[in-house]
């Protein structure tokens, strides 16, 4: 009867459990290599839906800050109009009392309109604020 000697021999059994311990501990890598990317995978997923929503917050901020430009952009052309319309009456008054002046030969202290308050913002000292409406100035 012919049998194989390695198959018979304690190196070949050595070997062959060697090599079972090896398959499984690959196999057990594997598993673990696998785990580890699908973990990471996981927390990817997690940071990349995290991130859209802060994104999106921001966006909004954005958004709302836009749109409160916007409004005292527009609040801003309305008061700059108003004012120098308002300067334009007073020099137009002024222009009245002097005439008014002249002909009844009375004396009134006119001061000159300066030509800051038809551009406000270059005013050399502070102005207190002056609440109004653009609906007091309708006619």
């Amino acid at each position: 009867m012919a049998t194989n000697p390695r198959s018979t021999s304690p190196l070949s059994d050595i070997d062959g459990e060697r090599q079972r311990k090896r398959k499984l501990s690959n196999r057990e890598s594997a598993r673990r290599s696998r785990m580890r990317k699908q973990q990471r995978l996981d927390e990817l997923t997690a940071q990349a839906t995290q991130l859209k929503e802060e994104n999106k917050k921001l966006r909004e901020m954005i958004d709302g800050s836009n749109q409160l430009y916007l409004s005292v952009a527009s609040e801003n052309s309305v008061l700059r109009a108003q004012a120098t319309e308002l300067a334009d009456r007073l020099k137009s008054l002024n222009a009245l009392l002097r005439v008014a002046s002249d002909v009844s030969g009375l004396a009134f202290d006119i001061p000159d309109v300066p030509d800051a308050l038809a551009e406000p913002l270059q005013m050399p000292c502070s102005v207190l604020p002056i609440t109004a409406s653009a609906d007091m100035f309708q006619y």
